[in-house]
């Protein structure tokens, strides 16, 4: 068997923590379940020489995760197109990956909130906060420009988001949506929809 460096034994650590907390629950999930996931002996306690606790490892596997969505979107929407629909579609584009490639962190943040509000409230405040306020602040400049006539640019960005994420969020946890759309329709309506709200002309 190949030698592992300390930094991939932790990594491949951290992954099989994800997924395992994701399908099970933290509560049902034992370190000795994350070592044998890794291949390591059940009784080594080779975990521990990387990760101090369960929830130790938990915090740890939530912050990388967390710190990868968080530079994704925020190079993806450093500038958003001058074209509104393009602009529309790029933040939905931008939503909709980080929300599919972070799946696993996003059930157990769900089920898991209440138990570590805390370290969720990281989440929100590092990523999803700051891709609302990026909407809100677009809108308004929209606004300013004499693009649209939207009157509460905050919640109008609210609103938006919320009917975004709502397809990712249900698909993840209970894998239905309303009517079952495939997300291409969904979201093409969902772009109609927003271009409505903001009153933006129809594209030629």
């Amino acid at each position: 068997m190949a030698r592992t460096t300390p930094g991939v034994t932790r990594e491949r650590i951290l992954d099989e923590a994800v997924r395992l907390f994701s399908t099970r629950g933290y509560d049902a999930t034992s370190v000795v379940d994350i070592q044998v996931a890794c291949g390591l002996s059940p009784g080594s306690g080779a975990l521990y020489k990387h990760f101090p606790s369960k929830q130790a490892l938990l915090e740890h596997a939530v912050k990388r995760n967390l710190e990868t969505m968080a530079s994704r979107h925020a190079d993806a929407v450093a500038e958003l197109p001058e074209d509104p629909r393009e602009a529309l579609r790029l933040l939905a584009d931008v939503v909709w990956s980080v929300m599919e490639r972070e799946r696993e962190l996003i059930r157990i943040m769900i089920r898991e909130f209440s138990g570590f509000p805390q370290l969720f409230e990281q989440m929100w405040q590092g990523v999803l906060a700051h891709v609302y306020s990026v909407c809100a602040d677009w809108i308004r400049a929209l606004r300013d420009r004499g693009q649209t006539s939207v009157t509460d640019p905050e919640a109008t960005a609210a609103v938006l988001l919320a009917s975004l994420t709502y397809y990712p969020i249900l698909d993840t946890l209970i894998g239905h949506t309303p009517g079952d759309l495939e997300a291409p329709r969904f979201l093409a309506a969902w772009l109609d929809h927003a271009a409505g709200t903001l009153g933006l002309p129809a594209e030629p």
